[in-house]
Formats: structure tokens, C-alpha cells, sequence
């Protein structure tokens, strides 16, 4: 912590062109205005050990990206904490998932977040290359916003994640 403050990233991941896949990118640029400056906000078309670079430093950090696991309609909202992602490391299209990327930063004392959220939002593609979203997840693109605003600001403001 830096002054008595978290250093906090908010981190958007996915692909600008790879239609849904840009979720957490177009999240993030929304997001970019609408959160204090003290909260870095990023965009990445990175994954996997790139992660490294990217979280190193900060104290707590949102990750917005697509998720298909066909299980939910598109455009629903998923949340993950990193405790989720500890309990086993499944094939990722990042090559190194999020498990690998914590241990190796604990592992070799890298300062990383201590408190993750991941707040995903099922998609309908995220391999068709096509510029913009479907309509299902345009539509839902500022509940994903909203959602994250009240994260950041339960850590700004409550020092705790909202329930």
C-alpha cells in the first residue's frame, strides 16, 4: 500500500478483434473515465505469464475478460476470486493460467495482489474475427461497468470488497 491506499489496476483483457473477446478492453475504456485516477486502468491483449509484468506492484486488482463455458446465456456476468482459480491450473488458451501466474509471483517474492476479483461476462464467439460485440453483450456492457465501479470504489472507500 502506497499512503495509506491500495494500489489498485483495473485490467482489461481480450482482443479488439475477435468480436466478444473485447469485452474487458471496451470495459476498460469506459472505465478509464468514470474511476479516480488513483486506480490505474490497463488494457492488455496479453495473458498467461504477461501477467506478471502487468499485476506486479499493486495490492488488489479487478480482471475483466470473456468466458465461454456455455453453461449461462450471453451477456451474464461471472465473478471469480483468485481462490477460485487456485484449486486447479485447466488448459488455458493463455498457455500459463491464472493459478501458475500467482504461484510463480509467490514463489519468486514478487509483489502481487493479495486480493483479486475477476469479473467475467459470458460471450457468444470469442474466435470469430469480427470488430464489435454481439448484441447480448453490448447490451450488457454497462452492468460489467457498474459492477467494477462498485468494487473499486468498495476498496477506495471500505477498504473491502463489496458483497
Amino acid at each position: 500500500m502506497t499512503e495509506g491506499r491500495p494500489r489498485i489496476l483495473v485490467l482489461g483483457l481480450g482482443n479488439d478483434i475477435l468480436g466478444d473477446d473485447a469485452v474487458g478492453l471496451l470495459a476498460a475504456r469506459r472505465l478509464r473515465f468514470l474511476l479516480p485516477e488513483t486506480v490505474d486502468v490497463v488494457e492488455s491483449g496479453g495473458g498467461g505469464l504477461d501477467l506478471l509484468d502487468v499485476l506486479e506492484g499493486y495490492d488488489r486488482a479487478v480482471l475483466l475478460d470473456a468466458i465461454l463455458t456455455g453453461k449461462h446465456p450471453p451477456g451474464t456476468i461471472l465473478e471469480f476470486s483468485a481462490e477460485d482459480f487456485k484449486k486447479d491450473d485447466a488448459p488455458s488458451p493463455h498457455y500459463a493460467g491464472l493459478p501458475t501466474v500467482i504461484q510463480l509471483a509467490e514463489s519468486l517474492g514478487i509483489r502481487f495482489p493479495t486480493l483479486f476479483q475477476i469479473v467475467a461476462m459470458e460471450v457468444e464467439n470469442p474466435y470469430e474475427v469480427l470488430e464489435g460485440l454481439s448484441q447480448p453483450v453490448e447490451t450488457a456492457l454497462p452492468a460489467i461497468v457498474e459492477r467494477v465501479k462498485k468494487i473499486v470504489h468498495g476498496w477506495l472507500f471500505d477498504s473491502s470488497p463489496p458483497s
